[in-house]
């Protein structure tokens, strides 16, 4: 491949092959789970066609509407008034296209509008298709994840921005990117921040602190207070496993567990391992037994409090409401109060995540974890990407590889790059018994560590902090949490998504969120009810968790105790473990 590029000195010739370098690329980033975004695709489509021949009208009105817009762009291209009078526009918000080439060159004006309509073409029959719930969704999904793709903005010979920074940099613009297309092929992934400018423990997961425990399944930090005094009852932050903790301590002005710390809490953080195929038989078990509950033994152990206040996000939420059944069962009052961040524990509405999780897929894929003995952390980023596919995969593709740019530095576009696997043992129960199964929103739906499991169990008092655009764990899904667990839920609704309205930093007090809002009557009325308040969530979650947090004592001096020694720094070994 690098020979090939560098024999290429006719200008035609490399921008021939930097298209289809690109194009393989599309390909290999277009993939979730083992299936090409196109052959779902197609058999989406086949399957529309079949079905739609019983009332072929939808489709026939559809054609004509669409080659009526055909004729009409001709007329205005052919009369010269495309620019007057543009047939189709791009949705709003849409920033592809944002050049003014887009609209006053002809030529560019015709590939735009005549790409737009055919999109609309798609859209508007997948749509109208007469499918089950879930393939419609799915139809839907692919249908654009194809449209996307086929944009003429991904490819040079069609972007007019690529072509005019080819031009002024001589070409240097397209040998940029064919670098940066080679390297991301290497890596497997698409470089989305200036990953040179970070480094664990010296710019990002920096608040201090120090291991005092590890496992097989994580390593335990204790942070250093940063206060003469703090709250009796200590703080167990458990992150999710599917990716690295520090996205709740990325720098120090937008650290949530720097926040904690600030707070007066005594705070202890547990840092999953990466696993690989010698891990491939942990267990959804493990990870509760193993994982939550001994590092609630530790925290207890070290601070000498019977009792431990707990924060978990996302799966390490869905971890800690096994754990606390568990605990209900063995009549274990060990946590005082516990707080969920954009937390599912009912799976009936998984979200954008649905198109992915369906028996045929979920089997396919089951067979590849169990082949290599985990679900690998890029697939699933890629999956996750595909749900936001312009943002998050083609703009990259268009300024790494079209115009070779280097993206700028991100904490959080650092962060989502470095991936985490699943063990094949953990994910296969994961996906069944809670996505495919929604075991845990059952009485007594599941056994783990040994104790039935039921939600209405757990009387512990809870803070749930769902997002409003979260595509992920979606907040009307989280809020039946309020209607299946015993205990007394404070429900907060932020603004923004899974990951930016969860870190939205009180100093610099954005967005805003819903609190107050009536229970019992469903998620729409709760929100109709609710109050609005602006700002950052941080401080009135900080208010409510001090209530809970004991009488305040001198700050500990010394990290660990004599029997857990500090063994390292943080942000600790485990999560430096990158994914080949």
């Amino acid at each position: 491949m690098e020979n090939n590029s560098n024999n290429l000195t006719n200008p035609q010739e490399f921008i021939n092959y930097v298209n289809q370098e690109t194009q393989k690329l599309l390909e290999n980033f277009s993939s979730a789970g083992g299936d090409d975004i196109f052959s779902q695709f197609t058999q989406s489509w086949t399957d529309l066609a079949t079905r739609s021949m019983e009332d072929p009208t939808v489709w026939i009105k559809a054609i004509s509407d669409y080659q009526m817009a055909q004729m009409n762009l001709w007329k205005s291209l052919l009369t010269g008034q495309s620019e007057a009078a543009p047939v189709a526009n791009p949705a709003p918000g849409d920033r592809r296209f944002s050049a003014e080439e887009w609209s006053t060159n002809p030529v560019f004006s015709y590939i735009k509008q005549s790409y737009l309509l055919g999109s609309n073409l798609l859209q508007n029959m997948a749509a109208n298709a007469k499918l089950s719930e879930t393939e419609q969704k799915k139809l839907e999904f692919y249908t654009q994840q194809y449209i996307d793709a086929m944009s003429p903005t991904n490819f040079a010979i069609t972007n007019p921005e690529v072509l005019q920074q080819a031009l002024e940099s001589k070409g240097q613009s397209l040998v940029d990117g064919l670098k940066n297309l080679l390297g991301d092929l290497e890596k497997g992934r698409i470089t989305m921040t200036d990953e040179s400018a970070f480094v664990l423990g010296e710019n990002i997961a920096t608040t201090e602190g120090a291991v005092v425990f590890q496992n097989r399944m994580f390593q335990l930090i204790q942070y250093k207070p940063t206060t003469e005094e703090v709250f009796e009852k200590p703080t167990l932050i458990v992150p999710p496993c599917i990716n690295k903790f520090y996205i709740l301590d990325l720098q120090e002005h937008n650290s949530y567990v720097k926040y904690c710390v600030d707070q007066g809490q005594t705070v202890f953080l547990v840092s999953w391992i990466n696993p690989t195929t010698d891990q491939s038989d942990i267990s959804w078990d493990d990870y509760v037994g193993e994982g939550v509950l001994k590092a609630i033994d530790v925290v207890k152990e070290i601070s000498g409090s019977a009792k431990v206040n707990t924060v978990a996000w996302c799966i390490g939420g869905t971890l800690m409401a096994s754990a606390l059944a568990v605990m209900a069962h063995r009549k274990d009052t060990s946590v005082s109060s516990a707080t969920f961040l954009t937390t599912l524990t009912d799976f009936q509405d998984p979200g954008d995540l649905c198109v992915f999780i369906d028996e045929q897929q979920v089997k396919r894929l089951e067979d590849k974890v169990n082949n290599q003995g985990y679900l690998s952390g890029k697939e699933l980023a890629t999956s996750f990407n595909m749900l936001r596919s312009n943002d998050l995969i083609w703009s990259y593709v268009v300024n790494n590889y079209l115009k070779g740019q280097t993206p700028p530095p991100f904490d959080i576009l650092y962060w989502n790059g470095d991936s985490t696997n699943l063990p094949a043992e953990m994910y296969t129960y994961y996906i069944n018994k809670m996505y495919l199964e929604n075991k845990l929103s059952e009485k007594d739906g599941l056994t783990i560590c040994g104790s039935p499991v039921d939600l209405g169990r757990i009387k512990t008092p809870c803070y749930f902090l769902s997002t409003i655009e979260d595509h992920i764990a979606p907040w009307k899904g989280t809020f039946k949490a309020t209607e299946t667990f015993g205990s007394n839920i404070e429900f907060v609704l932020g603004a923004s998504g899974h990951v930016a309205g969860v870190i939205n930093p009180a100093s610099k007090n954005r967005r805003n969120y819903w609190v107050k809002g009536e229970q019992g009557k469903g998620p729409d009325h709760w929100l109709e009810t609710a109050e609005r308040v602006e700002g950052s969530w941080w401080p009135n979650w900080a208010d409510w968790h001090k209530r809970r947090g004991g009488k305040k004592v001198p700050a500990p001096t010394a990290y660990g105790n004599e029997e857990h020694s500090v063994i390292e720094a943080a942000p600790g070994s485990y999560v430096a473990v990158r994914i080949a």
